[in-house]
């Protein structure tokens, strides 16, 4: 009898560890929803796929994993299971979201710089809704890699993550002092297996990296069954797409593509900027690179939220200037202030990139989104990406079509598109309940209420507010 009860705690013991998660004290403290099973009812979906939103849904989680998922009335309830009631609310995949940073604009005196923020961004990612991110470009690998191991264990509030190496840069007179910087191609290579070797399952190379330094890293991660993703300028787009790279960033804003007097592997900002504004929206040229792209293969990542300009608009894109620290918030304000009205050329720059983006989707390209929180220092992590599913919106994308980009797209590219991405079941129950109708009102994406990672629902609004006053220091 001793034996059989003895036996009887062991299994239950490993039945338990099998389906549940383990948190640390101040990550249970931000958790609202942590039972085997429950219901969302009443709720409107959005499922990820583009298909249209469908309105008095119930979605029945079971263990982390999405068991069906239906009409209420259609929907039979299991005696006794919990219920979150959704009446007035949308439910949406978890973002998979491919251009963030776990870093932030920091100047170095009067040099361009970064620094990592490992504390503050993991939370706000998660808190917007992102529930997997890639970092494109890494500062800190080594940091990246300690917080994804850390997050998995339930150390750590943030998203699942595919951590991306250092860029891969040539030297150049952009002198930023946290950008790592190769030597020619044999030193790429030594770098991408470096960092594959400790566990980094991307790659990114930047403006200046030549076409032997980057058909070296692309060869070299195709081994490995990993993919390249560029933010470029001294090669351009058809060429990279050429040599079989897997992703370019930013959309079209970097492409060199269209500067009649460019010189191999050399890049001319000014020249490079001057030829997209003198290129037409509905342009022959442009229409030829999409179409080659899609021939290739490349997905192309939307960043609107970087280049967002001044005139007009909200200083930090998404509301977010309370997670700023006041030495930084403060100057901010002031610049976006002086640029009112200053920023014509930035204006029209962007109104183009909306339309290209669009243009690029509707063909059949694969467009993935994600927030870049760099540049001047206005975008913040997860406020920025509630603010990209704003900025597709104004550009001319259904909401079913912004989030299946933030959603199904990113699940495409990372190849986990069977356990992420859409409301199914089968799949992983990560998925962000939003406190309103995003099909009335896109901007109501910005009240997120909770975050289901693995069937675990955290508390959004009390992530972000842990973090008020903190970004810029950690």
């Amino acid at each position: 009898m001793k034996r059989s009860y003895v036996l009887a705690i062991v299994f239950l013991s490993a039945w338990l560890k099998c389906f549940s998660q383990q948190f640390a004290p101040d990550v249970a403290a931000y958790i609202k929803i942590n039972t085997p099973t429950y219901a969302i009812t009443h709720v409107k979906i959005i499922d990820g796929t583009g298909n249209p939103a469908m309105s008095d849904q119930t979605v029945i989680v079971t263990n982390g994993k999405i068991e069906r998922v239906g009409a209420y009335n259609k929907t039979k309830l299991p005696t006794g299971i919990q219920e979150i009631d959704g009446t007035g609310k949308t439910l949406i995949p978890g973002l998979v979201m491919l251009h963030e940073h776990l870093f932030y604009t920091v100047m170095a005196g009067s040099h361009f710089n970064i620094a990592e923020m490992p504390w503050s961004f993991p939370r706000l990612y998660f808190a917007g809704g992102a529930t997997t991110i890639r970092t494109g470009g890494s500062i800190e690998p080594q940091t990246d890699l300690n917080l994804k191991r850390m997050i998995n264990e339930g150390k750590m509030i943030g998203p699942n993550m595919d951590v991306t190496a250092p860029y891969f840069e040539e030297a150049s007179n952009y002198d930023i002092p946290s950008l790592n910087i190769i030597n020619g191609p044999k030193d790429a290579v030594a770098t991408a297996n470096f960092w594959a070797d400790r566990g980094c399952t991307s790659f990114k190379v930047y403006v200046h990296a030549t076409r032997a330094d980057m058909a070296a890293v692309i060869a070299e991660a195709h081994k490995r069954n990993l993919k390249v993703t560029g933010h470029i300028g001294a090669v351009t787009y058809r060429e990279a797409a050429a040599m079989g790279i897997d992703n370019l960033e930013h959309g079209f804003e970097p492409s060199s593509d269209f500067d009649s007097l460019k010189v191999p592997d050399k890049i001319n900002d000014y020249a490079q900027k001057l030829s997209l504004l003198k290129l037409p929206v509905k342009s022959v040229k442009m229409n030829d690179l999409m179409q080659y792209l899609i021939s290739k293969h490349v997905a192309l990542t939307s960043t609107l939220p970087v280049f967002e300009p001044f005139t007009g608009r909200e200083t930090f894109p998404g509301d977010a200037g309370g997670a700023l620290i006041t030495e930084i918030r403060e100057p901010l304000e002031k610049l976006c202030q002086a640029q009112q009205g200053k920023d014509g050329a930035g204006i029209a720059l962007f109104k183009k990139e909306l339309a290209w983006e669009k243009q690029f989707y509707d063909m059949g390209g694969l467009l993935l989104a994600g927030s870049d929180p760099t540049g001047s220092g206005r975008v913040i992590a997860g406020y920025s990406n509630r603010r990209e599913i704003e900025l597709l919106a104004e550009a001319g994308f259904t909401p079913e079509q912004t989030i299946k980009i933030c959603t199904l797209n990113g699940a495409i590219y990372l190849n986990r598109q069977n356990e992420i991405g859409t409301i199914a079941a089968g799949k992983n129950a990560d998925m962000v309940l939003i406190g309103g109708d995003i099909t009335s009102d896109i901007k109501n994406i910005r009240k997120t209420e909770l975050v289901f990672k693995n069937g675990v629902g955290f508390d959004s609004q009390k992530i972000f507010d842990s973090v008020k006053g903190h970004v810029g220091m950690n």
